[in-house]
This record gives structure tokens, C-alpha cells and sequence, in this order.
């Protein structure tokens, strides 16, 4: 395995105190041969005991700077509270490697990545009690696929957010209407729209601060999103035997959202030791956009702080 550093560039702007990373994965799998890049905090200490590595999953039409944007970092906050954290371009963005073109990409995506993490956890994951993934959107649909993979690192617990059960009936048909391309961009307005809620629940900053992260996005992503995922997600999430840490923003355009569905979603991680599901109030689909992005990524945190505590000391 191959893992190189550099620092963040001026065209990209992102947190001062965070560097750009490559990982080319050599070992045997799916993910042989594949190169992924991501970010990282620039500075590292000794981890504190029960204090997991995080890993963070971006959704779709965004890059691992999702979660390096200047005020809304999860990165930096998780670094100010001493967690070691790791943002993953998912396969075909950033200058990670693509994957097949299919109506399994988030399966494909999961594969993959499960191989990666493997190799980043030997890479970074030095004094940390296991690995605690937090995923959005697709990333928290990988997220779940991942978990259910039952990895042979070790995974403490998943915190997703902005994906649930029943998407309205008309974005099937809109994401199949996009250019036959196997990368497609959204158009500006359509993004702000469906990612964000009401005006009064961000801060003057967005939705215009959120751009640096933006990306083209695989159609398929879109695609199996909105069909085949949501046929076959109750079945993963089954699968899941880790805890689950699940919020969905109250005005999330992309998903029928309402306090009953949010409850349904986190019932079908029936095999989950604990399962906390709940609405946030007063953002949209990107949380972490919104001004609730303070309250609900130091609940993300605490969450995989307190997935570490054992009752029997034990390790994962």
C-alpha cells in the first residue's frame, strides 16, 4: 500500500489546518489497483483511549470536501476534540478511481471501499480503539452496505444521515432524464434547492460556501439511489450488527421525510445492538450546511466516542 500527503492548494479551498491525501491500494481485492484520495488534519497526537478513527463518506454531486468546508468542517471539529478522522473520495470523484457503470454502484462503491479501509486502518489507525464510519446521502447508503459487509476491521458503529426509505415519485424520472453520461453535474439552482432548506435555516455564507465542494456525480448513482437501493435496503440494513446513529433533516427535499418515516428507517436495523434515529429541526438534506451543522456533527462525534466504551472493556 502506497499513502502520500500533500497540502491543500489555493484553488481549493478548505481549512488551513487540513492536507489532501492519495492511497493507492496494493494489496489483494476489489479495490486492488485502485488509487482514492481524501483529506485529513494536518496535525496528529498520540489517541486517547476509546477514541475511535472516523471515517467520512461524502453523498452524491459533492467531494471529501463536504466535510472541510471553512465554518462547517466536521474535520476540524473532530480534530479540536482530538479524533482521528479520514474524509474518502468515493470512487470517480476527487482523484479517486471510478468504478463500473451499474445499478449496484452503491454495492460497487461498498466492495471497494471495505477493501481501502482495510488498508487505511493498518495506515492510520495506530492507538485507536476501531473505526466508526459516518456517512451521507449515498455516502450514508454505502455507509450501511459497508456495515452489513460485516468487514474484518473493525467497524464500532455508523452514523448516516440523509437517506431514508420512499423518495418522492417524480426523482426516478427526473435523474433518468439527465444526459447520458456517466458523469452528470446538476444545475446550480436545482442543487441549492433540493440540498438546503428554507432561507432562514442556513447562514448568509451558503448555499454559495457549499460550491467548493461541488462535483459531477455518476448517473448511476442517481439512479440506484432512487430504485434499486431502496428495494434492497431493509434487507442490508438487517445485516447491520453494529450501532446506528440516523438523522434526517426536517426539510429534506430528496426523501419523504416525516417523523414516522425516520422511525420506520430505524427500525430496519433489526440486528443493531442500538439504533438512534431521529429529525433534525430546521436544516435541509445537507445537515452539515445548515445552522444545526454545530449541534448535529458533535452528536455524530459523541456518538462514535460512546461506541467505543465497552461494558466488558473488551476491543471490537
Amino acid at each position: 500500500m502506497t499513502t502520500s500527503d500533500s497540502r491543500t492548494t489555493s484553488g481549493t479551498m478548505t481549512t488551513s489546518g487540513t492536507i489532501e491525501f492519495t492511497h493507492a491500494v496494493t494489496s489483494d481485492g476489489p479495490a486492488h489497483g485502485m488509487t482514492f484520495s481524501g483529506r485529513r488534519p494536518a496535525e496528529s497526537g498520540p489517541v486517547a483511549a476509546d477514541t475511535p478513527l472516523v471515517i467520512a463518506l461524502h453523498g452524491g454531486t459533492y467531494t471529501s470536501v463536504y466535510f472541510d468546508v471553512p465554518g462547517y468542517s466536521l474535520l476540524e471539529r473532530a480534530s479540536s476534540l482530538g479524533i482521528p478522522i479520514l474524509a474518502i473520495d468515493r470512487p470517480s470523484y476527487g482523484s479517486s478511481s471510478r468504478v463500473d457503470d451499474s445499478d449496484s454502484i452503491i454495492l460497487e462503491n461498498a466492495a471497494v471501499l471495505d477493501h481501502l479501509i482495510g488498508e487505511l486502518w493498518d495506515a492510520f489507525g495506530a492507538g485507536a480503539a476501531g473505526i466508526v464510519l459516518i456517512g451521507h446521502s449515498i455516502g450514508g447508503a454505502v455507509t450501511t452496505a459497508l456495515a452489513a459487509r460485516h468487514p474484518s476491521w473493525p467497524l464500532l458503529g455508523i452514523a448516516v444521515s440523509g437517506c431514508l426509505l420512499q423518495v418522492p415519485p417524480e426523482s426516478g424520472g427526473a435523474w433518468a432524464a439527465l444526459p447520458e453520461l456517466y458523469l452528470v453535474e446538476l444545475p446550480g439552482e436545482v442543487k441549492d434547492f433540493v440540498m438546503f432548506g428554507p432561507d432562514w435555516t442556513y447562514g448568509e455564507a451558503m448555499p454559495a460556501a457549499s460550491h467548493v465542494a461541488d462535483s459531477p456525480v455518476p448517473k448511476a448513482e442517481l439512479l440506484d439511489i432512487t430504485s434499486t437501493w431502496i428495494d434492497r435496503v431493509r434487507a442490508t440494513a438487517a445485516q447491520v450488527t453494529v450501532p446506528v446513529h440516523s438523522r434526517q433533516g426536517e426539510f429534506d427535499r430528496l426523501w419523504i421525510t416525516d417523523a414516522q418515516q425516520v422511525a420506520d428507517f430505524g427500525a430496519i436495523f433489526s440486528a443493531a445492538p442500538l439504533v438512534d434515529a431521529s429529525l433534525v429541526r430546521h436544516a435541509g438534506h445537507c445537515i452539515d450546511f445548515h445552522r444545526s451543522s454545530r449541534a448535529f456533527q458533535l452528536e455524530q462525534l459523541a456518538f462514535a466516542l460512546a461506541c467505543c466504551i465497552r461494558p466488558d472493556g473488551a476491543t471490537a
